[in-house]
This record gives structure tokens, C-alpha cells and sequence, in this order.
């Protein structure tokens, strides 16, 4: 994520450029001071467009608490793997998206900040390969008390972890979001999977096709999900069996394997897994004993993770 691209630069100059210079020229016309509503104009798209990236540098200066990084450095295991180059880029995105995104706790949750960087953080590995992609869609993430139904209501037969909308809030059991970074490299992980949804929807809707395929490499993408997809129908799969049930599961749960086992999946997935490290651009690490470590640092110091009354 960039604290401001080239093109906003020249975009917001442009627009300030045509819009203000046009309602100067007529303001002219009418009264001897009409030329300063063209400068009023100019000045209010400029604040528009300029307002995101300054708020940006000012977080970029102020990095992120030493809290976060002890977080992130055992619950996290493709952040602690990274460079110091790489963590300081990955830290920068996740405060980025703690300011930016919109949390809320429903039916009594506390958004609280170990909640909240739990969704940063996975959103962050997501966009980590290529710097100049923003998330797509939703900026407003809900925490559910529990399993919710197609009603977002609880009870016997509420089987969602989580939920994303092409328009909409994304929406996740906070018990889930807590548990998916428990055990890193399990593979399961309701943050990573409901967040792969949003890449999806951002091309035609849910195909399984996330938006950053090249069209050209469209059918070649949708010919290995059919083959890996006939591969977890018949057990012969590390993936969930879910993924066998539709081809934007599919993606969503191959994201969570890339994400959570790269070294399996490289093993077992060959094909698979070098599309994935295509498509993000790049390979995490989560070697097993890195994993063994931070299990057995967990307990040890929990009371160094951030503060669950806290809220973000």
C-alpha cells in the first residue's frame, strides 16, 4: 500500500486545474473578485484528494506499538519470516488498514484491538507482493458473538464462521477471528478465506477468478481449479473438502493453504501452489518448527499480547 501513487498527484492537479481554472475564467467575467471561486475550487480538490495520503504519512511516522509487533512476531509466522525492509512495509500496511477500516462489535462484541489487528494483519499478507494494490470492497468489518445463520442470527443451525458481501460489510464470528491465528499453520483460517472473497468479487462476481488474473490466463486458472477441485472430491487433497464446493470456495480455501502451509502445498500442489506465489507475488515462509516455537511462546507470554479490553 502507497502513501500516495503518482497518478493521484497528477489526477488531483489535473481536476484542480481544469475545474478551478474554468470557474475562474467565468467568475472573472462577473465581478472583479469571481477568479477566487475557481482558487476556492481548486483548494477543495486538492484537500479531497490530498486528505488519504497525508493522513498516511503521519501514520507511516508514527509505525505501530511495539505491542503489534510482539503479535504479529507469534501469531503470524509469514511477518516474522520477512526482512526488516519487508516487516517495516508490513507494518506500515497494517496500520493503514487499523486507521482505515471501519470495526464493529454486534450483539456485545468488543472490537477490541487483538480483534481488529487479527483482520489487519491477514488483509496485510494478502497485499504484501504487491505494494501498489489497495483492498477491494468493503472497508466495514462486523464481529459476530458466535456462529450466524443466512438471517445473521444465531442457534442450532448456524453454520458460519464468517461472511463477505460484494456490497456490504464483511462479516466474522469473533470467536473464529481468534481462533484462526491460534495455530498458525493449521490451514484454517476464517480471516484470510472471507478476505480472498473480496478479490474475487472484485472481477465478475464469485467465479473463483480473483480480479488480478491477466484475461489471458483466465481459462489456464479455471482449468487447475477444475482439476484441483476433482482432486478434494476425491480425497486426494490437502485442501478442506469445502473447497469442493464451489469454484470461489475453491480459491478462498487455497488461499487459506498458501497462506497457512506453503511448504506443504508446494509439496503436495505443485502446480497450485506456483500459481498462488504468481498471483500474490510472492512465497511466505512458515517453516513447522517456527510454528512449534511460537506455540510454545503462546503461553508463555500472553500477557504481552495486545490488550483484549482495548478497543480499536
Amino acid at each position: 500500500m502507497r502513501i500516495i501513487r503518482s497518478s493521484t498527484i497528477w489526477t488531483a492537479a489535473g481536476l484542480a486545474l481544469i475545474l478551478g481554472g474554468g470557474l475562474a475564467a467565468i467568475g472573472a467575467q462577473v465581478h472583479p473578485w469571481g477568479a477566487l471561486v475557481g482558487g476556492v475550487a481548486a483548494g477543495v480538490v486538492l484537500y479531497v484528494s490530498l486528505r488519504t495520503p497525508y493522513r498516511r504519512w503521519r501514520w507511516a511516522q508514527q509505525g505501530v506499538p511495539e505491542s503489534w509487533r510482539r503479535w504479529m512476531q507469534r501469531h503470524v509466522p509469514p511477518y516474522a519470516a520477512l526482512d526488516a525492509d519487508g516487516r517495516a512495509r508490513f507494518e506500515q500496511d497494517v496500520r493503514f488498514l487499523m486507521e482505515e477500516f471501519d470495526f464493529e462489535g454486534v450483539r456485545g462484541v468488543s472490537a477490541t484491538e487483538e480483534l481488529c489487528l487479527s483482520v489487519a494483519a491477514g488483509a496485510a499478507l494478502l497485499l504484501h507482493g504487491h505494494p501498489d494494490w489497495e483492498l477491494p470492497g468493503t472497508r466495514s468489518i462486523l464481529f459476530y458473538p458466535a456462529h450466524f445463520d443466512d438471517e445473521y442470527s444465531g442457534g442450532r443451525d448456524a453454520g458460519y464462521d464468517g461472511m463477505a458481501h460484494e456490497q456490504g460489510p464483511l462479516i466474522m464470528s469473533a470467536p473464529s477471528v481468534r481462533a484462526s491465528w491460534m495455530h498458525p499453520g493449521d490451514g484454517n483460517n476464517v480471516v484470510l478465506h472471507e478476505l480472498a472473497h473480496l478479490f474475487d468479487f472484485d472481477n465478475t462476481g464469485p467465479d473463483g477468478v480473483p480480479s488480478f488474473v491477466d484475461s489471458r490466463s483466465a481459462e489456464a486458472w479455471q482449468s487447475l481449479i477444475r482439476t484441483e477441485m476433482r482432486k478434494v472430491e476425491r480425497g486426494t487433497s490437502m485442501l478442506d473438502p469445502y473447497a469442493a464446493t464451489a469454484p470461489s470456495e475453491f480459491f478462498a480455501v487455497a488461499v487459506e493453504h498458501f497462506f497457512e502451509e506453503p511448504h506443504a502445498m508446494k509439496q503436495q500442489h505443485p502446480e497450485l501452489f506456483e500459481a498462488m506465489a504468481t498471483l500474490f507475488n510472492w512465497t511466505p515462509t512458515h517453516p513447522s518448527e517456527r510454528s512449534e516455537q511460537l506455540a510454545d511462546k503462546r503461553s508463555e507470554q500472553s500477557d504481552e499480547a495486545p490488550d483484549e479490553e482495548g478497543t480499536c
